[in-house]
């Protein structure tokens, strides 16, 4: 067969695997009908037999003399024939065997009245009689849904006993013959060609019902790929954050209504950015996508659902009571990375391995009962883990000041820190190589405790991110810093550190441009820093603020270049005014490579035709070498620590 299909054209190729498909489709409507055909054929053949049965009142209308003898034949026909037919059924016979009997009972049902009517002695009478005998051609033709060829046999078999009756009248004339013949024949042409357009009509329908049905059955495929789709991260494959959300309310929801409570379990992979930085974009998503599958693997036998929570960090949702289960099903998740020992070679902390913090909690009994304070508490739980060296698990403990690690009492405090002149700003003077003066001053933010302790930037400022109060203190920070810096003209430029957070707010664009007129200070007089830690390929929202804030005349600074993984893409999607090159280049400097490097890091910054600020001068050699590679501006501890406004005005002034 193979060899044949070589040998042929391509359009014989087309007209042979087409009559193959029609073949195999043709096969398809024989099976998957077989049922329906089963019962119509076995309604039809019962209907038959009572239509057949009521004709005895014509045998004794119009041949009497013979009417017992038919009637007689009638019943023993109709009988054996339901009996057999009745069999078949449920011996569940194929359809075809099926189609054959029946066209079999009518062709004997036939000959069953017209040979012992044909006996009688009434012959005008049996010759007009004899036109019933049409209805038989009929019935195998429409009334059955016998396929064409059973059909045309059954009606052909019909159509010759009546020749052949014809041939025992001996008063049967010409013009008889002649007429009911015609009849006869015009019947059986006329009923073979319906039955023809029947049967294309009947695998028509089942065509196009197969059509739809397929149809149906893609839609409902891309209707559930996109359902998958959507509730599906992209990267590791785990429900997404909506997917996961969902899961957490319906979990909630069951418990409210009194079924078993849950536990919702934080994992945040340990230094990830770390990671990023040394091995890579692309090994770092590797990374994810080996965790979330160790981790879905390890979950299966607790009926847990997994979803990727954010950048790095995964929430795992298990129908968990009890502290101890909570516990056991931690230590599981963060004995599964652990196992997995994939290389970390940047971690300073004595491990060289990808690891896990984990901080759970779970559904207790307690006056202020919502989800959001579940995962609340998870996430004190996971920053207690962090605080306590990584690599751990922390369960919420209520009664347990440690697990809150002071982050709620700080996060409680930002709420406050602005009408409680808790939250201030210092200034670093930012110096111009070339001319020597002090061209800007960075606003940095200090906040303080009640008890006048200061709470480290490090600390308050992921806070402040994670609860939103960022973008209350970073809008203060704007105003209170062309106060403090421009208005008085205590220098140039200032710049303020603005937080992805800020940037991606409807509206902070705007609430700028009112600070600025607010104030009277001109766009071109403040920057913007902006640290290089967000992939910038997926934030549309934050290139279109940037561009609104740069039509202002503010310029846009890129902080710390070189220490994340997104940096190339910045540079590559937004043309920033200054790019601060991190501290961490001038560490090694004096060495052949550190040098090189620090080089390489200016040439690909000066080509794109950025002005360079390095950061972290604090030795004179090292604002020498900054003249000598020519750099626009330098910041350290050096040229002045981070001050308050007062002794950063007398500075200036000395």
């Amino acid at each position: 067969m193979t060899q044949t299909r070589r040998d042929t054209s391509p359009t014989d190729r087309r007209e042979i695997l087409d009559k193959e498909r029609h073949a195999e489709i043709v096969k398809l409507f024989k099976e998957q009908t077989q049922v329906e055909r089963l019962a119509a054929a076995r309604h039809g053949i019962w209907e038959a037999a009572v239509i057949y049965m009521a004709f005895s009142i014509t045998d004794i209308l119009l041949i009497a003399d013979v009417a017992k003898t038919v009637i007689l034949s009638r019943f023993l026909i109709t009988v054996i024939g339901l009996l057999l037919i009745e069999g078949f059924f449920y011996l569940k016979v194929r359809s075809e065997t099926f189609d054959i009997t029946c066209a079999l009972a009518l062709v004997l049902s036939y000959f069953a009245w017209l040979y012992p009517a044909s006996m009688t002695s009434q012959t005008d009478n049996f010759r007009y009689y004899m036109v019933f005998g049409s209805l038989f051609m009929m019935s195998a033709n429409l009334f059955f849904g016998f396929n064409i060829k059973l059909s045309i046999v059954t009606s052909s078999c019909v159509l010759g006993l009546f020749f052949w009756s014809l041939s025992s009248l001996s008063v049967a004339d010409n013009a008889y013959i002649t007429a009911f013949g015609t009849f006869y024949v015009s019947c059986f042409m006329f009923t073979s060609y319906v039955s023809l357009r029947l049967n294309r009509e009947r695998f028509q329908v089942y065509l196009n019902a197969l059509e739809a049905k397929e149809q149906n059955r893609e839609a409902t495929e891309r209707g559930k790929a996109l359902l998958r789709l959507s509730n599906t991260d992209y990267l590791t494959g785990v429900d997404n954050r909506r997917a996961i959300d969902q899961r957490l309310r319906d979990s909630w929801n069951e418990w409210q209504n009194g079924s078993a409570g849950f536990a919702a379990i934080l994992v945040d992979v340990d230094f990830f950015k770390k990671y990023n930085d040394f091995y890579g974009h692309q090994a770092g998503d590797h990374c994810l996508v080996l965790v979330a599958n160790a981790l879905k693997n390890a979950l299966i036998p607790f009926n847990a659902s997994l979803g990727r929570y954010g950048g790095e960090e995964f929430i795992v949702v298990a129908p968990l009571v009890n502290r101890e289960d909570v516990t056991r099903l931690a230590e599981i998740i963060r004995k599964t990375v652990e196992d997995m020992a994939l290389a970390h070679d940047q971690r300073k902390d004595g491990l060289s391995i990808v690891t896990v913090s984990v901080g759970a909690a779970f559904t207790r009994e307690q006056l202020d009962a919502r989800l959001e304070k579940l995962i609340t508490e998870a996430d004190r739980a996971l920053y207690s883990a962090k605080a306590n060296g990584r690599n751990c698990v922390r369960i919420f403990d209520p009664a347990d000041p440690l697990t809150g690690d002071d982050n709620e009492h700080i996060a409680a405090l930002l709420r406050v820190a602005i009408s409680n002149n808790l939250i201030s700003l210092v200034y670093q003077p930012i110096l111009n190589v070339e001319t020597g003066e002090i061209d800007a001053a960075e606003a940095l933010m200090r906040l303080k405790l009640l008890d006048g302790s200061h709470v480290s930037p490090a600390v308050f400022i992921p806070i402040a991110e994670r609860t939103g109060s960022i973008l209350d203190i970073g809008l203060w920070s704007i105003r209170q810093a062309c106060h403090d810096i421009l208005v008085s003209d205590a220098a140039p430029t200032v710049s303020v550190n603005v937080s992805p957070i800020q940037l991606k707010i409807k509206g902070f664009a705007a609430r700028v441009a009112e600070i600025l007129a607010e104030t009277g200070v001109e766009g071109h007089r403040r920057a913007f820093e902006i640290t290089e830690g967000i992939n910038m390929d997926r934030q549309s929202v934050v290139l279109s603020c940037l561009k609104d804030l740069e039509a202002m005349g503010i310029r846009i600074w890129l902080d710390d270049f070189g220490t994340g993984f997104a940096g190339l893409s910045w540079l590559r999607l937004f043309n920033f005014d200054t790019v601060k090159i991190d501290r961490s280049f001038l560490l090694n400097v004096e060495t052949e490579r550190g040098g090189a490097l620090l080089k390489d890091i200016i040439s690909l910054v000066r080509n794109r035709g950025h002005k360079i600020l390095v950061e972290g001068i604090e030795m004179e050699e090292q604002l020498k070498l900054m003249q000598q590679l020519k750099i626009d501006y330098v910041q350290g501890y050096y040229l002045g620590h981070p001050s308050p406004l007062d002794s950063f005005k007398s500075r200036l002034l000395a």
